[in-house]
């Protein structure tokens, strides 16, 4: 590096020289360019002060801003206010810094020296962890670009939003971790693209900080003791959370890895149709994020995980899936019906279900190809003005999220079984209860062509760059938008070419199709509906 003769620099300190004493107290303010700073320089009474010229906001000039009394100063174009005695924000947002300042002979001088590595990886982590309380998503953005100038490992921003998560997702598992392993394996496709990568990391981190704003902290108990597979299943199925999550802890301090916990996980999530195919679908994102963040993220993902599947619903359990549990029961009783998506047109839940057993005796591969398709039909002609309808029944709140369920749960099926493929029963049955739950809301119409365009692997990137830069407000919608489209990617490649034009077609209809999110009038209406009849 380059000095000006009289600058000096030890380890600890840079001092550079930044303005003349008389002309800084002339004027009140003065701009330094130092080293490819920008140091805005302020005179209060006798001293002086020195801090970063751009607001850590938006980069607005903060020479330009107002300095009180009290050494209070003011970006005045957001009306961001910092303590330049230690750089705090007293508006609640990113700090400010400060820099050092000496007088010599007539001279100001500034020390524009860095603080050690480790100070500043805590600072920034310290102001990460305040966005991420305030859901502050444009902040959560800049924290992280910190930490990565910084040159600390990228991920760790989302070891740290697991942290701050876990404990204060009520029932356990959300759609924010599931989401995060696929912006994970985003970022990992894109590697060199700074861009790409950050959007990835601050979409994860900030769904995270979404679904836990303002919640406390429900805490975990710290039980432990010996991991038996079949009594923790059991102790799932009797809801019986404290034994569960025992098993679990102890079977970690056992050396159990994620590997070791995965059959019995697979086993509970499947043992009913559980909360609309999320738990198993979570069971696969969680071996995801494990393997590629550490084992340091086990304890916390396992624990929120088992937590989600006893509080899960269990829709078996209600009278229009009523019928899963005989069907099961005569899995292998095929008819010799040869499994074809057809088969399964706008059939209801119980001749779904009745369908599938028929063609059981096929080979479950084939019978899982068949009820894909089906469920990418039912994508592709579900009915949009279900979406626009106001008078009907809670069972008719049916919308595209509900659809796109049937594709994402069928990965996780594929996934799933083909390692535990004793669960491929249960797996194919749900499978039919999404076909027989989604057909009642299609029309006649699943057409393919208007939603294909040339090359289906350009579309295809086409599509997943349209999730990447997905203008949505809700992380509910963009996360589906995200999971959808890696799930159909990753089925394209178990299916012919003809057979993939239907899932591809699927997925482009729901990215371009508008989601109506809420529904005022509708729900007035509900509400009265039940109201009469308390």
């Amino acid at each position: 590096m380059n000095r000006i003769p009289g600058e000096t620099s030890t380890p600890d300190h840079d001092w550079r020289k930044a303005a003349k004493l008389d002309e800084l107290r002339r004027e009140g303010v003065a701009l330094a360019r130092i080293a490819g700073k920008q140091i805005a320089l302020f005179a209060t009474g006798e001293r002086i002060r020195a801090c970063d010229n751009r607001c850590p906001h938006e980069g607005y000039p903060l020479t330009e801003g107002s300095l009180s009394a009290e050494c209070v100063l003011t970006c005045n174009w957001h009306n961001w206010k910092f303590s330049l005695d230690d750089g705090s924000n007293l508006y609640g947002g990113d700090r400010l810094r400060i820099y050092p300042v000496e007088i010599r002979g007539g001279e100001v001088w500034v020390d524009i020296a860095e603080a050690p590595w480790d100070e500043r990886y805590a600072s920034i982590s310290a102001s990460l962890r305040d966005a991420f309380d305030d859901y502050s998503y444009d902040r959560i953005a800049r924290e992280i670009a910190r930490l990565l100038k910084l040159g600390a490992d990228p991920l760790d921003c989302l070891r740290h939003a697991i942290d701050w998560s876990w404990q204060r997702m009520e029932f356990g598992w959300t759609h924010a971790y599931a989401g995060m392993a696929d912006w994970l394996r985003l970022y990992d496709e894109h590697d060199g693209d700074a861009e790409t990568q950050l959007l990835c990391l601050v979409e994860s981190v900030a769904h995270a900080a979404y679904d836990v704003l303002r919640e406390p902290v429900f805490a975990y108990r710290e039980a432990r003791t010996a991991f038996v597979a079949d009594e923790f299943v059991d102790a799932i199925e009797r809801e019986d959370e404290d034994v569960a999550l025992a098993m679990i802890l102890g079977g970690i301090d056992d050396g159990l890895e994620f590997a070791d916990f995965e059959p019995a996980l697979s086993r509970a999530a499947l043992m009913h149709y559980n909360d609309f195919g999320h738990s198993l679908i979570y069971v696969t994102k969680a071996g995801e994020l494990i393997a590629r963040l550490g084992p340091e993220v086990m304890p916390p993902l396992l624990l929120s995980l088992v937590r989600s599947i006893v509080f899960a619903s269990r829709e078996d359990r209600i009278p229009e899936f009523r019928a899963y549990a005989t069907h099961l029961e005569n899995w292998g009783q095929g008819e010799g019906e040869r499994p074809v998506a057809a088969l399964w047109r706008q059939l209801s839940i119980n001749k779904s279900l009745a369908t599938a057993v028929a063609c059981s005796d096929s080979a479950p591969e084939e019978i899982y190809r068949a009820l894909l398709l089906a469920n990418a039909v039912n994508q592709l002609s579900f009915d949009l003005a279900q979406d626009q309808r106001q008078h009907v029944p809670v069972s008719g709140n049916v919308g595209w999220l509900d659809f796109t369920h049937g594709l994402t749960f069928a990965n996780a099926v594929r996934r799933q079984c083909r390692r535990f493929p004793e669960l491929w029963p249960q797996g194919l049955l749900q499978m039919a209860c999404f076909n027989g739950r989604n057909a009642g809301f299609t029309t006649a119409d699943a057409d393919p062509e208007p939603w294909l365009e040339g090359n289906p692997r350009q579309q295809m990137a086409a599509l997943i760059e349209r999730v990447l830069d997905h203008g949505q407000g809700e992380h509910i919608v963009s996360v589906h938008l995200l999971k959808t489209a890696l799930a159909v990617r990753e089925e394209l490649v178990e299916l012919d070419p003809e057979e993939g034009r239907v899932l591809l077609a699927a997925l482009a209809r729901f990215i371009d199709s508008p989601l109506k999110r809420r529904h005022p009038r509708r729900t007035a209406y509900q509400s009265l509906q039940f109201i009469a009849r308390e």
